[in-house]
C-alpha cells in the first residue's frame, strides 16, 4: 500500500547562490524520498512546488534555477498554495486576494438567484457559510491589506436586501459588522489574548513580550501592559509579520481591555464592542 503526504519547506541564501541552494535542496530532497519510501510512502516529483521569494524592487532578478526531484526537473511557480492560502514570491498577497474574491463572488452570484425564495434567517446562514468564512480564514495574513471591503460591503447588501447604490455604513450599522480593517484587527488581538494566557501555540507566544519585562524600573513604560514591538526593515513585508502587527494592534486597544477577564468569551465581546464603536461612532 502507498500514501502521500503532503509538506513544505524554506531554505535561503545569497543572490549568487541559487544554483548551489537548488542542487542542496535536490539532495535534501532525495534523502526525503528514500526515507519515505521505506516507510511505504511516496514523494510524488510531478506535483512537487517550488517558488522564490525576493523583495519587490528585486522581482527583475528573480533567480530562474530549476529543482531536481527524483531525476524530475520543476521549474519556479509565481505563486504556491499552502493550507488553501495562495502565497506570492514577493508575499504581496495579489494571487490570495484574486483567488479569494473571485470565489467569494460566485458564491455571491448563485445566492442572488436564489434570494427571493429563502428566508432572511436562511440566507443569512448560507452567507455565513459560504462566503465570510473564506474570508475569516487565515485572514491575519491580510494584515495591511484592505482590498477585500467590496466583497463585504456586497454581500451585506445581499443580507439586507438593499440596492446596489445603497450606502453601506448604514447596511454594516445595522449588521453589527466590523470593516475590513478592524475583522483583522479583532482576529490579531484574539490571537495576543491566547498568547498571553497560555493557550496559543509556544511560537507564538514566544513573540510576545511585554514591555514591562525589557524596560527599567524607573521607565514609565514598564508600568504598562503594552507589548514590545520589533524593529522592522520592510513595511511591506515586515510589519505584517505577527510579530509586529499582532503587538501593534495588542498596543493600540485601551488599558482596560488589556486587564478584562481571564475569559475568552468575555474579552471578544468588549473586544468587538470597542472595535464597532471606534469605526462607526470614533
Amino acid at each position: 500500500m502507498q500514501m502521500t503526504r503532503s509538506f513544505s519547506a524554506t531554505a535561503k541564501c545569497q543572490p549568487g547562490k541559487s544554483a548551489t541552494l537548488c542542487r542542496d535542496l535536490g539532495a535534501c530532497l532525495d534523502g526525503v524520498a528514500q526515507w519515505m519510501s521505506s516507510n511505504r510512502l511516496q514523494l510524488n516529483a510531478g506535483k512537487s512546488e517550488f517558488m522564490w521569494r525576493v523583495p519587490p524592487r528585486r522581482r527583475q532578478r528573480l533567480p530562474t534555477d530549476q529543482l531536481i526531484v527524483q531525476s524530475t526537473s520543476v521549474a519556479p511557480v509565481a505563486s504556491v498554495r499552502d493550507l488553501d492560502v495562495h502565497l506570492d514570491s514577493d508575499m504581496s498577497m495579489h494571487t490570495h486576494i484574486t483567488q479569494l474574491v473571485c470565489s467569494c463572488y460566485g458564491v455571491l452570484r448563485q445566492l442572488s438567484s436564489i434570494r427571493r425564495s429563502l428566508p432572511r434567517s436562511a440566507l443569512t446562514t448560507l452567507v455565513t457559510s459560504f462566503i465570510t468564512s473564506k474570508f475569516h480564514y487565515c485572514n491575519v495574513a491580510l494584515a495591511g491589506l484592505d482590498r477585500v471591503q467590496s466583497v463585504i460591503n456586497a454581500v451585506a447588501r445581499l443580507t439586507a436586501d438593499a440596492r446596489r447604490y445603497d450606502h453601506v455604513i448604514q447596511l454594516l450599522t445595522d449588521l453589527h459588522w466590523l470593516w475590513v480593517p478592524q475583522r483583522i484587527q479583532y482576529k490579531l488581538c484574539v490571537l495576543v489574548y491566547g498568547c498571553l494566557n497560555g493557550t496559543a501555540l509556544g511560537y507564538l507566544s514566544d513573540l510576545t513580550v511585554s514591555v514591562g519585562s525589557t524596560a527599567r524600573r524607573q521607565l514609565r513604560s514598564a508600568s504598562t501592559s503594552n507589548l514590545v514591538v520589533p524593529p522592522t526593515r520592510r513595511a511591506s513585508i515586515g510589519d505584517r509579520a505577527f510579530a509586529v502587527a499582532g503587538q501593534q494592534a495588542w498596543n493600540s486597544l485601551p488599558p482596560a481591555l488589556h486587564s478584562t477577564s481571564k475569559f475568552l468569551s468575555s474579552f471578544k465581546k468588549k473586544l468587538k464592542s470597542f472595535l464597532f464603536g471606534f469605526s462607526f461612532w470614533s
